[in-house]
């Protein structure tokens, strides 16, 4: 049973700011860091940050832009926002006019913003991120959770949504979709988005489309629900996961014109917290949006180890009876340690926050528990980011093998092989 089994649909989650700990992805970071001071070997899967350096076109123009002191725009500045309408008609075939672009410090920052904006609840399918709820609890939205599972790779159902609006159809919804996903980095077939758009657009539901990973699939072939529902969804993207740029803190949003009303709303709130995003990381921005051949070339490289490394460590995990969904984009498992709840109960390990800290303890895997995500506690899963090598090295390499070969066991072993002994600790921590 889920979060979504055992609450209510209509628990408010009005929590005290004061009761909520660290954001789980800052907190499993901020322990690996201690423990590597300490001097203990530390595999760092638990914060999925990219492994890749920042696209080199795209570091020259940081620097050429260092002297950049002024407040820009609220809403961005003019010449991204075209960069990022530009970039969205290009890869998805949709517009989204520069003046429905908003910049923000971070896509995180402008989804707790939406939610302050929208007045209707929050639909979240699970497993989800770490902070949309949270957010939603922050700001005291009501949250429905809709379950998902491993026998549709995670995905969110168009029954279970169906059920949801039908029970009270003019209710106001904001319904937020990650894909290629985070934990699990599964995705939708175009015919599944149209489904789920059909039902969207029959029930008014706003859709917050999260595509952070969109550059990420790992075949380059990234579908946006917008294409069938463009008057009902936002699009979130930024260059934190596709250009290797998390700590630079850029994201973008991309209205339908028919939800200017929501965008306006967001300035306001801009307006009077975080004013702008950083004047020299806009400007850099530009160059990511772009694109070209030596962001073409990047990607493709930066897909072509994903696709290779989250494939071998499936395949490894599952030799073990490890259930866990095939990978279709980002850099993240999220495998069901079900089959080894009787062996693990009598270690004393009844939970996902059990079982990751006494891997963390033992073998000094750091991967997070899945009741991070929305899940129940007693279930076994586990989030793991594919993420502990040196991306700039693996790149470098990659670049060596001919562009219509897959990259083999033995590339991995020598590039990323700190993820791979990472999975070989696990499995030798589960026979024990």
């Amino acid at each position: 049973m889920n979060r979504a089994d055992k609450e209510s649909p209509d628990v408010h989650l009005n929590l005290n700011v004061r009761g909520l700990p660290l954001s789980a992805t800052l907190r499993i970071n901020e322990l690996s860091n201690q423990m590597s001071r300490e001097g203990r070997q530390v595999y760092r899967m638990g914060l999925g940050q990219s492994p890749f350096p920042v696209p080199d076109s795209v570091q020259e123009e940081l620097r050429a832009n260092a002297h950049q002191k002024d407040y820009l725009p609220v809403m961005g500045l003019s010449e991204l926002r075209n960069e990022v309408s530009d970039y969205i008609l290009r890869t998805e075939g949709v517009h989204y006019g520069p003046e429905n672009v908003m910049i923000g410090p971070g896509s995180k920052e402008l989804m707790f913003i939406v939610q302050l904006a929208y007045y209707g609840d929050l639909v979240i399918p699970t497993p989800s991120w770490v902070s949309y709820a949270p957010q939603a609890s922050i700001i005291g939205r009501h949250i429905r959770w809709l379950d998902t599972d491993i026998s549709t790779h995670w995905k969110l159902m168009p029954m279970a949504l169906e059920a949801l609006c039908r029970s009270d159809p003019e209710r106001p919804r904001l319904i937020i979709l990650n894909y290629p996903a985070n934990p699990h980095g599964c995705t939708y077939s175009v015919e599944e988005l149209k489904t789920l758009a059909e039902l969207a657009r029959h029930y008014k539901l706003v859709l917050l489309s999260d595509e952070i990973y969109s550059g990420l699939h790992h075949e380059g072939k990234h579908v946006s629900i917008s294409r069938f529902y463009p008057e009902g969804t936002i699009i979130s993207n930024g260059i934190s996961k596709w250009a290797g740029a998390g700590g630079w803190r850029l994201g973008a949003f991309a209205f339908p014109k028919e939800l200017s009303w929501l965008r306006d709303a967001m300035a306001t709130v801009a307006s009077e917290t975080f004013t702008s995003t950083a004047a020299p990381i806009q400007y850099a921005a530009i160059r990511a949006f772009e694109g070209g051949s030596d962001i073409d070339h990047y990607l493709k490289h930066t897909r072509r180890i994903l696709k290779a490394l989250g494939g071998l460590l499936t395949e490894r995990l599952r030799e073990d009876d490890i259930a866990l969904a095939d990978p279709q984009g980002a850099f993240y498992l999220f495998p069901d340690f079900e089959s080894y709840r009787d062996r693990l109960k009598a270690r004393g390990i009844t939970t996902s926050d059990d079982l990751c800290r006494s891997l963390l303890a033992d073998t000094g895997v750091a991967i997070l528990p899945g009741t991070d995500f929305g899940r129940s506690p007693t279930e076994l899963t586990v989030r793991l980011a594919y993420v502990d090598f040196d991306g700039e090295s693996a790149l470098q390499a990659s670049e060596q093998v001919p562009a219509n070969q897959s990259l083999d066991e033995a590339y991995l072993r020598i590039h990323c092989n700190s993820c791979i002994e990472a999975v070989a600790r696990v499995r030798e921590w589960l026979a024990k």
